[in-house]
């Protein structure tokens, strides 16, 4: 049975049985997967997976949860997720590298507490290296592919491989490893020394924009739309008389119409709705059909 390979490759105390996916992702949406997995290190990463591949097992990936949208009848299957018991970071010169768990603020703060700079903007973000770097996560004109070094990796055939940045293929909110289905492990970011004081300002002064204009309060994805060539989400939705409409307990904010919260006792149910009605609704009005920046797992 996959529940005792899994624990006798990864432990017992790695390895937990149904699982709600509502406490491991940000909209706090979800059922329960079969199972849940928290590797510490590539061989457990590697090992869970080939237990699932060889099991005819379906597995997810997933890293702190701030742009999945899991669904309401759950996940069948195992799910295993890259967090803080495989999240370690060191700094070398003007290099930092960060597993595929550790949170952006906590690479962002190394960066600070090393006089680096280069990666201000990803103080507030609050995703994982390794969501991050999967979807080139960005905030106020910095994007991970202006940073990233090198991305170790696990592909599909169990090997542990390092990809190059140009080879990543960057671009806005997207890179290979969307279409490859390689597992990050590590990033390497390359930064250039700077005035601690300096980059202290520049992450107070994005701290406080967030907060003045994001519905922080509430849970949700982040941005919930990629931005369309040309134009602003937030705006063609706010134009379109959508902000502050709900489909059960989720809600365009009425802080800031490009995000979807959950109000209160939202479903993912809820929320894919209210995802759909936005779109199909600023196509009818701007002829704009926005994509969006949340996933949904699958």
């Amino acid at each position: 049975m996959i529940y005792e390979k899994l624990i006798n490759n990864i432990g017992k105390d790695k390895v937990l049985k149904n699982v709600p996916l509502r406490e491991h992702v940000s909209f706090r949406v979800g059922g329960l997967c079969d199972f849940m997995v928290f590797p510490s290190s590539a061989e457990e990463t590697a090992a869970a997976a080939e237990i699932c591949r060889a099991e005819n097992t379906p597995y997810y990936i997933l890293g702190n949860g701030t742009n999945v949208i899991a669904p309401d009848e759950g996940y069948r299957g195992t799910v295993i997720k890259i967090g803080k018991n495989f999240s370690g970071i060191r700094c070398e010169e003007n290099r930092i590298f960060a597993q595929a768990g550790a949170l952006l603020s906590a690479v962002s703060n190394t960066a600070l507490d090393n006089s680096l700079e280069g990666l201000e903007f990803a103080g507030g973000i609050p995703g994982s290296t390794g969501g991050g770097i999967i979807m080139n996560a960005g905030a106020y004109g910095g994007e991970l592919k202006d940073v990233v070094e090198k991305v170790t990796v696990l592909d599909k055939n169990g090997k542990i491989r390092t990809v190059s940045r140009e080879k990543c293929e960057f671009a806005y909110r997207s890179s290979a490893f969307q279409k490859s289905g390689d597992i990050v492990l590590e990033a390497e970011f390359s930064l250039n020394p700077g005035v601690r004081e300096e980059i202290l300002g520049k992450m107070k002064d994005f701290s406080r924009r967030r907060a003045e204009k994001q519905p922080l309060s509430f849970p949700s994805a982040g941005s919930t739309f990629k931005r369309p060539e040309g134009y602003f989400a937030g705006k063609l939705i706010e134009d379109s008389g959508l902000k502050g409409i709900c489909v059960g307990g989720a809600q365009v904010s009425e802080l800031h119409a490009g995000f979807v919260i959950n109000r209160g006792g939202a479903t993912a149910s809820d929320i894919l709705e209210l995802i759909e009605l936005v779109r199909n609704t600023v196509y009818d009005r701007f002829k704009v059909m926005l994509q969006p920046e949340v996933r949904v797992m699958k």
